[in-house]
């Protein structure tokens, strides 16, 4: 359940109506939530509240996007939410893996707030094994992209214009019926149960997803969160005729250490 804070400050609400919520799936090399930091970080956006709940993997830690010493003694969780009302964009950040058997109850949850709170649309950033692509999926960009029913009738022509690839069904069972197509998308976490329940619950849902692997998936994260900017326009890019945003997204404080500490000199 959503717990607003009571310290948001005067750029802080609570009125999410019409907002689109922006948020990560828990999937491969992370890269659905390295992109939400870059989008945290980069609109500067104001904390207003939390998710209590029992189906994550409970974790606390410093400020990750700590700009002074003032700030980065302010302790975060595995599920904050964030605000910009100027861009009526609510985001909501998760920090820490799913408890087994949790990815339903915690799908059911989300849904039931986004519908409370009566937020416009939702917009999930996710990833899938680029190892288990089939052939169709290897040819062209790595970055696919899913809208519900009820999303598809408002902007599935603007995902034209954009010539955005929707992501291919594969065969059910491969070599043995190729005509059964199906949804797959390995390493995709709560993506394709959260879309599927969106699509049954009238929910307009949009899936942005890149095919990666395990590793520095840094490079993954700045690809969709320009491939989401290319939609959502968060930032303009500097020239007029490109799309490519890199340079401008505001790294948080918090990517110095996600390798972990340098290789201590008394090694050498």
């Amino acid at each position: 359940m959503f717990v607003p804070c009571d310290h948001g400050g005067p750029s802080a609400t609570c009125d999410f109506k019409g907002f689109t919520l922006l948020m990560p799936a828990v999937s491969v090399g992370n890269v659905g939530q390295l992109a939400i930091d870059l989008v945290i970080s980069t609109l500067d956006m104001t904390k207003v509240g939390y998710f209590y709940t029992d189906c994550l993997v409970p974790m606390v830690g410093n400020n990750p996007y700590a700009t002074a010493e003032e700030n980065s003694v302010e302790l975060s969780i595995n599920a904050e939410v964030y605000s910009l009302p100027s861009k009526k964009l609510v985001v909501l950040q998760i920090r820490s893996p799913f408890i087994k058997n949790k990815y339903r109850p915690f799908c059911q949850m989300l849904l039931a707030w986004v519908k409370s709170s009566k937020c416009a649309r939702v917009v999930l950033l996710s990833s899938s094994h680029a190892y288990q692509r089939d052939d169709e999926q290897l040819l062209g960009t790595p970055l696919r992209y899913l809208l519900t029913p009820d999303l598809e009738t408002a902007v599935g022509g603007l995902m034209q214009e954009l010539k955005w690839k929707q992501m291919e069904k594969v065969a059910a069972y491969p070599g043995i019926n190729d005509t059964e197509k199906v949804l797959h998308i390995p390493g995709g976490g709560i993506t394709k149960r959260l879309f599927t329940e969106s699509c049954s619950n009238g929910i307009q849902m949009a899936v942005l997803l890149k095919f990666c692997s395990e590793g520095d998936n840094i490079p993954d994260a700045f690809a969709l969160v320009n491939y989401l900017n290319e939609w959502l326009q968060l930032i303009k890019s500097e020239g007029e005729n490109s799309t490519d945003t890199s340079s401008q997204w505001k790294i948080p404080s918090s990517w110095r250490l996600l390798f972990g500490n340098g290789l201590p000199p008394a090694l050498f």
